[in-house]
């Protein structure tokens, strides 16, 4: 019988390849390949077996050999590293075969690829949807392969990267890197084997912010994770979902089972990775972090351009419950305060408060001349000069606390600013930001709201899920 059998042989250590494989190359006549791999298999060669090599990047010229011996009687196995059918020879031998109209029959031997070999090595990062993609321009032109690296990125999909370097080609990896910030976190895990299952294997895990392009060669296998992927216990992990989203991480490897994810926050959490892959850039993780909230509650991409926060102020406020100097959040209006979540605030020991139904508001604001708002903020200074003070709806309230600090007798530990309207909205949010030493998070121009402020709020007091990209826990 005419018969090629095209074989992979794994990613170079000789405990990889398969029985299978081990098989057919100890009944060959003739093994076909590349000659560096001939020594993974020569001890299952039979006496007298002919090994065929016609060097690097001779592909065509090997299966035409391939052929050539076949039509004799021959029987030949075509050695491929890893897969023969990943980046292998096994597309090459069919399409020859059609070109050809040869009755030689064609057998595959599947071997263990190199993404694989070094997700072995990483632990376990292709847990979910992933794909492949070389970044040899070779035989496919550069803007195809960029638009499927922006597909990959946009899809979340896991990500190995064959063929990420070479002497001619250095600039290709960086821009890889390039348009994967644009998409992902750069505290996304990215993995990298130099030399998978050989004596010269070496094991890398860093993040995708972190990633030096100058650290990898043509030898290199690269898995960039999702936006689930995280590092524990030095091992790269993609979850599949039976622990919900994330497993924390340091119940990892423990015995200990995660509680399941309730129906509404892992609908929240697929909105905010639905939002987070639509953003136009990527952010520092706190701003992000408070912009995703910010866009959930109102469906706007428009706040990607109106929300300012302070450089860490998310971050900064979150520090602040941590370590008991933030305690209470004046609202201007009630509406803020029922939406700041109530499991937050017990869990963490925070009263919010809105002086705004308090009997002595009326009667200062009728005395004074001044709105209800102005008055809830003043008697609120009085008692609560350190809190957190969140505005959504009345700017005269906001600009009341300005003048307040300016004359030394409100101290907050920061401000979120999203009053909302036509009159004095933007003087309002103006007036804030001199106050250099006060963080703050402010939803520029006219758009604001009651539900802004209470998400920002919440943003703040969830931080420490920031990370995983797990909103919800209080719901």
């Amino acid at each position: 019988m005419k018969r090629i059998i095209v074989a992979g042989i794994g990613p170079g250590s000789r405990e990889d390849i398969t029985p299978a494989v081990i098989t057919a190359v100890g009944e060959a006549d003739v093994v076909v390949g590349y000659k560096y791999y001939f020594q993974f298999v020569e001890q299952y060669l039979k006496p007298g077996c002919e090994c065929v090599d016609t060097g690097m990047k001779k592909e065509r010229e090997r299966a035409e050999q391939a052929f050539l011996l076949a039509e004799q009687g021959k029987t030949v196995v075509v050695i491929s590293s890893g897969d023969a059918g990943i980046y292998g020879m096994v597309p090459l031998i069919y399409e020859m075969k059609q070109a050809h109209q040869s009755d030689v029959e064609i057998e595959t031997l599947p071997g263990i690829s190199a993404f694989q070999k070094a997700a072995s090595l990483l632990g376990a990062p292709i847990g979910h949807d992933m794909c492949i993609i070389s970044l040899s321009d070779l035989m496919t032109p550069w803007e195809v392969i960029e638009r499927r690296i922006k597909a990959a990125a946009t899809g979340d999909f896991v990500t190995a990267i064959y063929n990420p370097k070479s002497h001619g080609r250095y600039w290709q990896l960086y821009r890889l890197v390039e348009l994967f910030l644009q998409e992902r976190s750069a505290e996304t895990p990215v993995g990298y084997v130099r030399q998978a299952g050989r004596e010269e294997q070496t094991v890398y895990l860093t993040t995708l912010g972190a990633f030096d392009p100058e650290d990898v060669d043509m030898f290199t296998v690269i898995l960039i994770g999702n936006s689930q992927s995280y590092i524990a216990d030095g091992k790269m992990i993609t979850p599949r979902g039976y622990y919900g989203p994330t497993p924390s991480p340091s119940l990892v490897g423990k015995g200990v089972d995660t509680p399941p994810t309730p129906p509404g926050q892992k609908i929240m959490m697929e909105s905010f990775r639905t939002i987070s892959g639509e953003l136009k850039r990527d952010y520092p993780l706190d701003h992000k972090w408070a912009l995703l909230h910010a866009i959930h509650t109102t469906a706007d991409f428009d706040m990607e351009d109106i929300l300012y926060t302070d450089e860490g102020a998310v971050e900064k406020l979150y520090n602040m419950v941590k370590e008991g100097k933030l305690k209470t959040i004046v609202t201007d209006v009630t509406m803020v305060t029922s939406g700041i979540r109530k499991g937050a605030l017990s869990r963490l020991c925070i009263q919010a408060k809105c002086y705004l139904s308090d009997p002595r508001v009326a009667e200062m604001a009728q005395a004074q001349d001044i709105t209800r708002t102005q008055a809830g903020i003043r008697l609120a200074v009085e008692e609560h000069p350190d809190a957190l003070f969140a505005f959504g709806n009345a700017p005269t309230a906001l600009m009341e606390l300005c003048d307040l600090i300016r004359k030394g007798k409100a101290h907050p530990v920061g401000i979120i600013a999203a009053p909302v309207g036509f009159v004095h909205v933007r003087e309002s949010k103006h007036m804030v930001k001199p106050f250099r030493n006060i963080p703050k998070i402010i939803i520029e121009g006219r758009k604001g709201g009651s539900n802004l402020a209470a998400t920002l709020c919440n943003a703040i007091l969830t931080f420490d899920d920031a990370a995983q990209l797990k909103p919800g826990r209080d719901l």
